[in-house]
């Protein structure tokens, strides 16, 4: 059993699926009292942060979407709101590692697997820029000048993600990324980045696969911003 830290995008199909199948199976043992995994490692560091599951699960539906894949299962849990847990099973640099290891010679996720800091940062650039332009800075000047360590990176940004964006972060955001598709774009009107954060984000998402982006394709933010808009639209 695995629920992962790090940002659905790095997984392959299978284990974006798997993890997808085993959080439900992981809700019913917290739920329904269900002896099996019970005292598995992973199911115990849940136990009272149903909210925190509720979103992760999110994330993994609106990745899965961006792939084609419909979700019809929502979860429901609330307790404990806002309130992540403490304990890591592996910190977010160990898990790129045995993703890397596990993916050997085998079909990859959305988001390559990062071997540096830079390539860890331009993946999360734009999902920190939608949380807070100071952050976006800061993070960006300390890569830059190699005095952030990876594993303290992947840290950083694993709690960054886990944080709501306002909506005018999103929009900052989004309004970035959809510079670097709207010249090709066809069909989308100028209104569009004043709009509702839903519309271009779609737009968005559309437009990177069709002219292969690899920018935006590669980018974390191209799939989990998906449920903040959805959350700020309802």
């Amino acid at each position: 059993m695995r629920i992962w830290d790090i940002s659905p995008g790095y997984l392959n199909r299978q284990s974006l699926l798997g993890e997808h199948r085993e959080l439900h199976g992981l809700v019913s043992i917290l739920v329904n009292g269900k002896k099996g995994y019970s005292k598995h490692p992973e199911t115990l560091r849940w136990v009272g942060f149903g909210w925190a599951l509720r979103q992760r699960h999110q994330c993994l539906s609106v990745e899965m979407a961006l792939r084609g894949y419909k979700d019809n299962t929502p979860v429901t849990l609330t307790d404990n709101a806002q309130q992540w847990p403490e304990v890591l099973i592996d910190s977010p640099a160990q898990q790129y590692a045995l993703l890397i290891e596990k993916y050997r010679d085998k079909e990859p996720g959305r988001i390559p697997l990062p071997t540096s800091a830079q390539q860890l940062w331009s993946q999360h650039k734009y999902s920190v820029l939608a949380r807070s332009p100071q952050q976006y800075s800061d993070i960006g000047r300390a890569v830059a000048n190699k005095a952030l360590p990876f594993a303290d990176l992947a840290l950083t940004l694993m709690h960054h993600l886990r944080a709501a964006p306002t909506a005018g972060g999103m929009r900052n955001a989004l309004q970035h990324m959809w510079g670097y598709v709207a010249k090709l774009a066809a069909h989308h009107p100028a209104e569009l980045t004043e709009g509702p954060l839903l519309n271009l984000l779609h737009a968005i998402q559309q437009e990177a696969k069709a002219q292969q982006c690899e920018y935006l394709l590669h980018s974390t933010a191209l799939g989990e911003l998906k449920m903040w808009c959805l959350a700020s639209a309802s």
